[in-house]
Order: C-alpha cells, then structure tokens, then sequence
C-alpha cells in the first residue's frame, strides 16, 4: 500500500504557536507547576514535551521533571507489530508518586497508545494525576481516552495518515496528511 501526500496542515511556525500555546494552557489549568511533570512517549512525545516543558520553564523560572516512556511492550498488540520489536528507552529519573503528570504524545487516535502509557506508568508509582497533551488529535478513538490538552483537532478517516514532522526526527517541523492508496 502506498501512501500520498495530500497536504500540509500545519507549518514550523504554526507548529511554534501551538506548542507556546500548549505550555500557556497547561500552566493556567494547572494553577502553575510545582508538582508538575512530564513524561513523553517515545518517539516523537518526547521531543514534543522536551519542548513544551523548556517554555514552560522560561516562562516560569522553574524547573521541570522530565521522563521518557517506550510503550512496546506494554501494547495490545506486540506480537503483530513484529516479531522483534525495536524496544527504546524508558526512562523516568524521579519517583512519580503523588505527582501531577502531563503525559505527552504526538498524534491520539485509537487511544490504545495511552492506555498501555498508563499501563506502564502505573509500575513506577502511583502518581496524584495522570493529565494527557497531544499535538494532534484525529479523532477514531477505540477506547474511552480524552485528551486534556489539544495542540491541533484534525478528525480524519481512520484510512488516512496524520505524520508530524519534528526537527529533531525528520529534519523539519511540519504535519502531513496522507491518503492510503491501495
């Protein structure tokens, strides 16, 4: 099956808002950041909260506790994906129990991806709050999960393809739709 490129819907720029918007948010809902941290989902969560918790920290003067999660094994659906899964690094350096955590991924669709995140996060602790931020969310949900942060509504048809594009990974910031073909 071929995948085509059907349109950019958000540029480097727009990405730049979205994510000071995002940190604005969750700061003010929040109430500020002083049990607050952030945990992203390999791969492209965690660049993303790496980004959301840096404007966060220069826009309050505090530091951020910051993990990384790989969901791999903890999926529903491991022995599909491959035979030998590509494990990356979990790695979370403080202890989240009692903790309000902002847990961070790129693209929400199934919600299947933040249940085995929970899942996880859950053997390290028991933490106050798990509160979730997505860049974008396309809609198709499969499990009763909801975002409480929302860079970028874009519902599309569970056929097509959101791919976000980070500098970090990709060589550039945008977000891409595409059109399986057949």
């Amino acid at each position: 099956m071929k995948s085509t490129p059907q349109k950019v819907i958000v540029n480097s720029n727009e990405m730049s808002i979205t994510l000071r918007r995002l940190a604005h948010e969750i700061i003010e809902k929040l109430h500020g950041v002083n049990n607050l941290v952030f945990i992203g989902i390999q791969t492209r969560g965690v660049f993303i909260a790496k980004r959301i918790v840096s404007l966060i920290e220069s826009i309050t003067k505090k530091t951020i506790s910051f993990g990384t999660l790989d969901i791999t094994l903890y999926r529903d659906d491991v022995d599909r994906i491959s035979k030998q899964p590509i494990v990356k690094e979990t790695e979370i350096p403080f202890d989240i129990t009692g903790k309000d955590i902002i847990l961070v991924d790129d693209v929400l669709f199934t919600g299947r991806t933040i249940r085995a995140a929970m899942d996880e996060l859950i053997d390290f602790g028991r933490p106050k709050t798990i509160k979730l931020a997505v860049f974008i969310d396309r809609g198709c949900r499969e499990l009763p999960i909801q975002p409480d942060f929302i860079g970028l509504s874009y519902p599309i048809t569970k056929k097509d393809v959101i791919s976000v594009n980070l500098k970090e990974t990709d060589g550039k910031d945008n977000v891409v739709v595409y059109k399986k073909g057949d």
